[in-house]
């Protein structure tokens, strides 16, 4: 009985010695160290517009270098496989705010204000980092937010450009392997297009002038009187004008511009191209079979506005044999390459394009484009001119 009690008494004292070591390990400064570090990163962020803001005068590379880093630091490691293989995303990164109560005990209850303060804290927000380079060398950094309009983004620009602010200033996308370009509407939120972009997309976007961005309201008179002959059109004065915009934009619902006529509609998987007799209507595009009349009952679907987008093509004549480089596309924003379900029509004219182009703009945007346009004249300076942003160059932003 002896022999038991001393091993008992000296098994308990290896257990004792044992759960001290462990909590002079726990105890260690290396772990205090990384408690304070992740304590650091998150009060770090925990107002995201105060580090946005001073993130953006950064070089894109630092920037880059710096949110990779922290985002490391702040992930837990885990040892769990991925089942699904490798996880192959098509949509620019995102970053997810995560707040931890400062102690275990439960907090007071907020008020109203505060409570929805917390609510939008814990939203996940989701943005990209633009570096916007001009011809001269020089490069801005913008960080821009899925809340933030095309209009937002403009002006951030012109603060950091100091561009003149005229209304034909524009973000415009591009897409090489189809050879288009889709000039970006005041009220889209930039962030959504671009998630439509593949991960190894060649897309870029560009702030530059586009002159023919409002010209449904400085030039009312192409769209709204467009059977007139070249002359009549020239000799409407600016009162004229005002008149135009009034009655079709002004009132309780917008006027659609009752515009018909031949354009050429390249057929699916191959490079003809055939005559066909189109109509414009507030909900879509209408054309009329072969054998029918211009009659709405015999008129047919082409296609709706609700899930297209409008694009501008390059050298269609060489790519896919069209009649004339006057062309353009009607496409849903996620298709990014070749198929069958892109709409290629084609114009005789330069005039004919933009009248189609944008009367379809104001067909499928309707009220919107005027509270562009009026915002745009409102941070516009009249002083300013076209001619004098061209002096200052073209700027490309490299997403």
């Amino acid at each position: 009985m002896d022999d038991i009690d001393a091993m008992f008494t000296h098994l308990l004292g290896e257990m004792d010695h044992l759960s001290q070591s462990l909590k002079a390990e726990g105890d260690s400064p290396e772990a205090d160290s990384a408690a304070q570090t992740e304590k650091a990163f998150s009060i770090g962020f925990n107002d995201l517009n105060e580090s946005l803001n001073e993130l953006e005068d950064n070089d894109l590379d630092a920037l880059m270098a710096d949110l990779e880093s922290k985002s490391a630091a702040q992930e837990p490691v885990t040892s769990e496989p991925n089942i699904g293989g490798t996880n192959d995303q098509t949509a620019p990164p995102a970053t997810t705010q995560k707040h931890e109560p400062a102690t275990a005990l439960p907090p007071p209850t907020p008020n109203k204000t505060e409570r929805s303060k917390n609510e939008e804290g814990k939203i996940s927000r989701f943005f990209l980092c633009v570096c916007v380079s001009s011809n001269d060398g020089s490069s801005k950094t913008l960080m821009v937010d899925e809340r933030q309009s095309v209009r937002e983004v403009l002006d951030k620009l012109f603060e950091k450009t100091h561009c003149d602010c005229s209304t034909v200033w524009s973000l415009c996308e591009t897409n090489p392997e189809l050879l288009i370009e889709r000039t970006f509407e005041d009220h889209e939120h930039l962030v959504e297009p671009l998630s439509a972009w593949t991960r190894y997309s060649e897309n870029k976007i560009y702030f530059l002038p586009r002159p023919q961005k409002y010209v449904m309201f400085t030039d009312p008179q192409i769209f709204y009187m467009w059977k007139k002959d070249k002359a009549a059109l020239s000799a409407i004065n600016q009162q004229a004008k005002d008149l135009l915009v009034k009655e079709n934009f002004g009132g309780s619902t917008l006027i659609v511009p009752d515009l018909e006529g031949t354009l050429y509609l390249k057929e699916d998987g191959k490079k003809v191209w055939k005559p066909r007799y189109f109509v414009l209507r507030a909900s879509g595009i209408y054309f009329v079979p072969k054998g029918k009349t211009k009659s709405s009952t015999d008129l047919a679907c082409f296609v709706h506005f609700e899930k297209i987008n409008i694009y501008m093509t390059k050298n269609y004549k060489q790519k896919y044999r069209a009649p004339t480089n006057f062309c353009f596309m009607l496409k849903h924003p996620c298709i990014q390459k070749d198929s069958p379900y892109i709409k290629l029509l084609c114009c005789d004219d330069e005039k004919t394009l933009v009248l189609w182009v944008n009367s379809i703009r104001i067909a499928k945007y309707g009220t919107a484009l005027y509270k562009n346009y009026q915002a745009a004249m409102k941070r516009a300076s009249p002083t300013k001119t076209l001619q004098s942003a061209a002096h200052k160059g073209k700027f490309q932003c490299l997403y």
